[in-house]
């Protein structure tokens, strides 16, 4: 596999930013692996045990690389989905294999929905979507207390309650807005900076958990769609939105080494899963 190399594509709102590290000889579709809204920064380490793969990494618009540049407060699925199409179709045209994690996974599935000539194979991992829980009031109310947070009080009061929701486990308490958080607990700053411009806590939070997917359209899509849970997440939101995606689509989920982030390695610090663990099961399940 070579160094990544980077390109950039225009869409309309944004510049989106990808890399593709490209296999000398392989016979196997090009692998998209993409989050939302972590970068392509955050998959290095998984992309290296796919030497014998093409492998494209970008930063969702918003986030990282790319930039919007109309201005817009939030990002829609429907708009990453689009955005995807456009690097596939500069890489090549498809059909890939994606494995997509957490907010990658709505938007890749959005992407199934709408394009499945172009996703041979998607592994969606830990998708967090809100409206499928069977306390989806509560999982809804609490994305929109962070949002609101984010938008009285700054960027480490938010995301100390975003740390504290994705913690969680088990059904979401109704009362979750008005339980204390202590940004400091999680090494965040106290004080409010003035930004709204957070890719996170800012632009996607809503517009991610509260979608509402056409998931007729992803069971009739041509596409192989599995979806992934973290063997350490049980009881987590996000998977227990894997859970029941996979229940909406007929099928059982696979479970994956370690946590919502067991791809990562040193890139994640502390919190660096079983990336080659990981990626062996990924691999299986390819």
């Amino acid at each position: 596999m070579t160094d990544p190399k980077t390109h950039t594509i225009e869409a309309p709102g944004a510049t989106i930013t990808y890399d593709v590290r490209q296999a000398e000889t392989s016979g196997a579709p090009v692998l998209l692996l993409i989050g939302s809204p972590m970068g392509a920064d955050g998959f290095a380490t998984l992309a290296g045990y796919f030497p014998d793969r093409t492998v494209v990494t970008y930063d969702p618009r918003s986030a990282g690389r790319s930039k919007r540049t109309d201005g817009a407060s939030e990002t829609t699925p429907v708009e990453h989905a689009d955005d995807l199409r456009r690097v596939i179709e500069a890489v090549g045209g498809g059909p890939v294999d994606i494995f997509a994690t957490s907010g990658g996974a709505v938007n890749a599935m959005v992407l199934v929905a709408a394009r499945s000539d172009l996703v041979r194979t998607l592994v969606a991992h830990e998708p967090p979507v809100a409206q499928v829980l069977p306390d989806r009031q509560q999982a809804l109310a609490a994305t929109e207390n962070i949002h609101d947070t984010y938008q009285k009080d700054g960027f480490g009061q938010a995301m100390a309650k975003f740390i504290t929701l994705v913690m969680h486990k088990g059904t979401i308490p109704a009362d979750f807005g008005q339980q204390p958080v202590d940004p400091s607990a999680f090494g965040l700053p106290a004080e409010d900076d003035g930004s709204r411009d957070d890719a996170l806590v800012g632009q996607n939070i809503i517009t991610c958990t509260h979608y509402q997917h056409d998931f007729d359209a992803v069971r009739q899509a041509s596409t192989r769609v599995v979806v992934a849970v973290g063997e350490e997440s049980e009881g987590e939101m996000a998977y227990r939105g894997g859970l029941a995606v996979a229940e909406r689509l007929g099928s059982d989920a696979v479970v994956f080494p370690s946590h919502h982030g067991g791809f990562m390695g040193s890139e994640a610090g502390p919190m660096a899963g079983k990336p080659e663990e990981f990626a062996a099961k990924l691999r299986e399940v390819l």
